[in-house]
């Protein structure tokens, strides 16, 4: 599950930023500015073939969790947001806004107690980020999601940014107190239908999630400042990239360093002609540097096992799946053996209907 619509402060970006410095001062036209040779995913792995990639950083967010089958509470018609219309919210995002919170938590614990961690299984995708990891090419998984299925993957908790926080730890609201709470003591006050009271103190313990109203983890900047400069490959998967600051990281990548996206729908790609700096994915390669962006269109699980077929790892890492999947009751049988060709044609289809101008040299 994500929040996407947080709006925290976005950090500015611009031309004068180190992810748009470079060394290089080449006509986006030219073949020595082609990193990937288009904005396929093709070639995107064909750039992983013929370099030593070591670093590479994924940014995920709710589109790789669908798979689990975590309820969408936004949407009219599903029982979950039928539930919430008791509580006559304003809107149901209003359901994690702090100030809303304070005044009456008990909206957002009923929904907590149907998204809580548990009650879901990791899916492909979770899988495929965590073989990124054993591989030894993971520098790190930043996350929009709060169900903390990376955690229940296995992906070691020092690979993992969860940006707008998780379920995994609680503390007292009271700014005297802050005593933490763990994630299996505040199941069992949820489960039982109870909005968690501090033992300590009495005020009310809120997990920590990022609300509407509140700052980012520490985590988050301390890692972005760590990692980006440090980034070889970058690749976003399963967020519409609405979401700030979160979406602007995708610019924090030195301007030569390809990255793919795998998603639905497009996302992430400035719309605004007005704007002086182009900021987000230029699938065209005209408007940046270095023409380094490819596109999947499709779900999570797809573009990666498509990604895993492409690399010659899926053999490898269907046994790895069937392994690990053990512990989190999954079935093996589920996976597709593989992607079916229409799905490659759908994918041109889809990039070539979605941006006008682009011309796939495959």
């Amino acid at each position: 599950m994500s929040f996407e619509s947080f709006h925290p402060t976005a950090e500015a970006i611009s031309s004068d930023s180190p992810a748009f410095k470079s060394e290089y001062s080449i006509d986006p036209q030219s073949p020595d500015s082609r990193i990937i040779t288009s904005p396929t995913l093709e070639s995107f792995v064909e750039y992983i073939k013929t370099h030593e990639i070591k670093n590479i950083v994924v940014l995920s967010g709710a589109g790789i969790s669908t798979a689990a089958g975590i309820p969408d509470f936004r949407t009219p018609g599903t029982g979950l947001y039928d539930n919430l219309q008791k509580f006559d919210l304003p809107e149901p995002e209003d359901i994690f806004d702090i100030e809303y919170f304070h005044e009456n938590p008990l909206p957002f614990y009923t929904l907590a107690k149907e998204l809580y961690p548990g009650n879901f299984e990791p899916t492909l995708t979770h899988c495929f980020i965590r073989f990124l990891h054993e591989k030894g090419l993971l520098l790190r998984n930043f996350t929009q999601n709060i169900d903390t299925l990376e955690r229940e993957c296995g992906l070691p908790e020092a690979k993992i940014v969860e940006a707008h926080g998780s379920f995994y730890t609680a503390h007292c609201t009271s700014p005297s107190c802050s005593r933490e709470y763990q994630q299996d003591w505040m199941k069992e006050k949820i489960f039982n239908s109870e909005v968690p009271k501090c033992q300590s103190c009495d005020a009310l313990i809120k997990p920590d999630i990022t609300f509407f109203g509140e700052t980012l983890p520490k985590i988050y900047h301390e890692r972005i400042e760590e990692d980006f400069d440090h980034c070889e490959l970058l690749i976003v998967i399963g967020t519409s990239l609405k979401v700030q600051p979160f979406a602007s990281l995708i610019d924090r990548v030195a301007n030569n360093v390809p990255r793919l996206l795998i998603n639905r729908q497009l996302s992430g790609v400035q719309t605004d002609p007005s704007l002086q700096t182009y900021l987000g994915f230029d699938f065209e390669g005209t408007h940046q540097p270095f023409q380094r962006d490819a596109l999947f269109l499709g779900t999570a699980d797809e573009g990666c096992l498509k990604m895993m077929e492409l690399l010659g790892w899926k053999a490898e890492f269907f046994t790895f799946f069937e392994k690990e999947a053990r512990h989190w009751k999954a079935s093996y049988s589920d996976i597709p053996a593989t992607v079916p060709a229409a799905l490659e044609e759908q994918e041109t289809e889809g990039i070539t209907k979605s941006l006008e101008r682009i011309t796939l040299k495959v």
